[in-house]
């Protein structure tokens, strides 16, 4: 075996340390990255009208710590991703990327599911504290399976972006599907200004030159489940079944998003279809969020640059044919950039607000203050 050259040893990136063999066949990039939460009263978003009513008063905790592992093996194209959370010893992301043409690339494995652009965005990457209340909803989250991808770039504004795959449909760490049945996914995205646009929030490095999408994306599941997270396959409230292929399941979403000048813009509207294979019911579900921000340092001298304030709004309605059945959240948030979004802090204010037809209306306000550091 060839010696290792020792700068290598001694090189950190945005990634990490990373450690290459001589002739650079190999490459491992090593990181890891911690989440110190401070909330009050709670941290969790309401569910249902009774956690409007529990008795936390305060809650500090380690909310995540990743250990992060990736590079490539063999050729620069022939890549590899593993993503493991220590405070829950659980193995997250495993991954293998053929990403040898632009227009074509291939991924088998586990991973989020690039359904929602708010879900796939790193949550150390996010412009509040957390995901907003609809991506509980309406998130596919991991799943284990295969895909293409791929940019097609015409010139101009013929640039588009595309996801296709095929997956198990049970969720995170589930070894077999429940069914002969698949979960189908398709994303299709327009870059309309001729430029893909990362998936991150804020614009940290104040663009000179506007980037925006749209983005269609659809899924068909059957499965034990009606929702799912990083621990796996899980129940919307109201749903209790655990029957093998018990729901069928058909969801899409319209998104957007746009970049300039430090202002950033994104947005996603949903609808869900859930039909009981055991009961012979069907509930329609739906909700959006709209989520803004700007460093409104490019325009006020007092305002400190790595300052950026964010705002969103974001409405579930668990049943559209229920009158005054809703839940909403609003919140507003700072974030101080020490080093981009690897080290950051980030105060945030959020009212929920709970509406049903049977039920007084419900109010909380949740402060919470993090720290997301990387190294």
């Amino acid at each position: 075996m060839k010696q290792l050259k020792r700068e290598y040893f001694n090189k950190h990136t945005s990634q990490g340390f990373i450690f290459k063999t001589e002739d650079e066949r190999f490459e491992m990039q090593i990181g890891a990255r911690l989440q110190l939460r401070f909330s009050l009263p709670d941290d969790q978003d309401p569910v249902t009208f009774a956690d409007f009513t529990n008795q936390d008063f305060g809650v500090f905790k380690i909310n995540r710590a990743r250990l992060k592992v990736g590079g490539h093996a063999y050729q620069p194209w022939l890549k590899y991703y593993f993503e493991y959370e220590l405070s829950r010893s659980i193995l997250l992301d495993y991954r293998v990327m053929i990403e040898k043409w632009p227009w074509l690339n291939i991924k088998a494995g586990q991973w989020k599911v690039e359904f929602t652009r708010e879900r796939y965005i790193s949550s150390g990457n996010q412009q509040l504290v957390d995901r907003s209340l609809v991506n509980r909803t309406f998130t596919i989250d991991r799943q284990q399976g295969v895909e293409v991808l791929g940019n097609l770039d015409g010139g101009g504004i013929a640039n588009f972006d595309y996801w296709l795959g095929i997956f198990t449909g049970t969720g995170r760490g589930a070894t077999q599907n429940d069914d002969k049945k698949m979960m189908y996914f398709g994303r299709f995205q327009w870059n309309f200004l001729g430029r893909e646009l990362p998936f991150s929030g804020g614009d940290l490095n104040i663009s000179p030159q506007p980037a925006g999408i749209i983005a269609f994306a659809a899924v068909n599941n059957n499965s034990p489940y009606t929702a799912f997270s990083s621990m796996g396959g899980a129940q919307l409230n109201g749903f209790e079944g655990t029957n093998d292929s018990q729901y069928k399941v058909n969801q899409f979403q319209i998104e957007s998003a746009f970049n300039y000048k430090g202002f950033t813009w994104s947005s996603e509207f949903h609808r869900k279809n859930i039909y009981d294979n055991f009961d012979k019911t069907s509930t329609e579900l739906g909700g959006f969020y709209v989520t803004t921000g700007y460093f409104f340092g490019q325009i006020l001298d007092f305002w400190p640059e790595p300052l950026e304030m964010a705002a969103r709004y974001a409405v579930i309605k668990p049943d559209l044919s229920a009158q005054n059945n809703e839940q909403i959240e609003a919140g507003v948030a700072l974030n101080y950039f020490f080093a981009a979004h690897k080290n950051k802090l980030t105060t945030e204010v959020t009212r929920f607000m709970f509406q049903d037809q049977t039920l007084a209306r419900e109010n909380e306000l949740r402060f919470r203050l993090q720290w997301d550091i990387s190294f």
